[in-house]
């Protein structure tokens, strides 16, 4: 039976970020005082962190898998102008614009685990491409559809109800979706073998694909994933405010990496957890949020995010070497046992 003790605590990926929201929301609760510790301070980083957290939990898997996806910030727009267009400016079912919203999230997925499994490039390159192709696309045939770059749209009360309304006026109701999405994927990385099966991709590729893992096929599955989140979030925005454009959702590309990366999940792959990753989404938003709650000037939030990167960074190799250390002890004192 697992026991627990410092030296464990101090293995958990999740250790980092952990101390790093702690120390952020100490901080800001003393500067920002009863606004900020009030239901509405909580609310406007909570917001921030709910959209950005259901693209940071899949960004954060293809992470772990050693893979990087900078197509959010075009899947984003491309979906809120999906549903927009659909139901809007054609005036169809919203349950339609909502399902012609989230196919195209997967299909953009699809094709960009395809084109890396396929060609071997790495995910930078080909995400990147598609990040500037899906943008085009996204502004060029909204222009010649709609003739604007920004559609309304006014969504029956169920669906706003359920994917763009406020809880007590004040929490998006999106949070709940990021907390059944937490929940989900923290099942799948850490109680079926998929999970199993995304660490050992992100450790070593050839390993995983010698021991009988099928990695194209996961591959593919990550990045349609991480395309349904994306279009998900762009078509709640797309409800939330009774509009779409195509210049939204592009600060989503480096955000997510910065909110996994201070969630304890490190760049090479192989390491990290889901936990740290909702930790590491609410460290970022109330940094992003919580300077406008103290006397300070908001550009040195700008400061304090890049020292939570670098220190997280830095954080996430110690606690990784601890726990390849231990590992690696432990095993050894198994064959002299055997």
């Amino acid at each position: 039976m697992p026991t627990f003790s410092l030296g464990n605590l101090m293995r958990r990926p999740e250790t980092g970020s952990f101390i790093g929201l702690v120390s952020v929301f100490i901080f800001f609760a003393v500067f920002g005082g009863e606004t900020f510790l009030s239901a509405s301070g909580a609310a406007s980083w909570l917001n921030i962190a709910a959209e950005l957290g259901i693209i940071a939990l899949p960004v954060g898997l293809l992470m772990i898998a050693g893979h990087l996806d900078l197509s959010v910030g075009s899947v984003i727009p491309a979906s809120s102008m999906t549903v927009a267009i659909v139901s809007g400016h054609f005036g169809l079912p919203m349950p339609l614009g909502i399902a012609a919203s989230l196919a195209l999230g997967l299909a953009i997925g699809f094709i960009n685990g395809y084109l890396i499994v396929r060609t071997d490039l790495p995910s930078f390159v080909v995400t990147l491409a598609t990040l500037f192709a899906v943008a085009g696309l996204t502004l060029g045939l909204s222009v010649i559809i709609a003739g604007s770059t920004s559609v309304a749209l006014k969504a029956d009360p169920i669906t706003k109800a359920i994917f763009g309304d406020y809880i007590d006026g004040k929490f998006q109701i999106v949070l709940l979706w990021w907390i059944a999405a937490a929940l989900l994927v923290g099942f799948i990385l850490s109680r079926t073998r998929y999970g199993n099966w995304i660490l050992a991709l992100g450790g070593d590729k050839v390993s995983a694909r010698n021991a009988g893992i099928p990695t194209d096929r996961l591959n593919i599955a990550l990045y349609m994933g991480s395309g349904f989140c994306a279009a998900f979030v762009g078509m709640c925005q797309a409800i939330l405010y009774n509009s779409a454009q195509v210049s939204a959702g592009q600060s989503f590309i480096f955000n997510s990496i910065i909110a996994v990366v201070i969630g304890g999940v490190i760049l090479t792959g192989g390491y990290g957890s889901v936990l740290g990753i909702v930790l590491g989404t609410m460290t970022f938003a109330i940094v992003n949020q919580g300077i406008y709650y103290t006397g300070f000037d908001a550009n040195w939030a700008s400061l304090i995010i890049g020292v939570l990167l670098l220190a997280a960074v830095l954080l996430n190799n110690s606690f990784r070497t601890k726990a390849l250390s231990h590992s690696k002890s432990t095993a050894k004192t198994a064959v002299k046992k055997a």
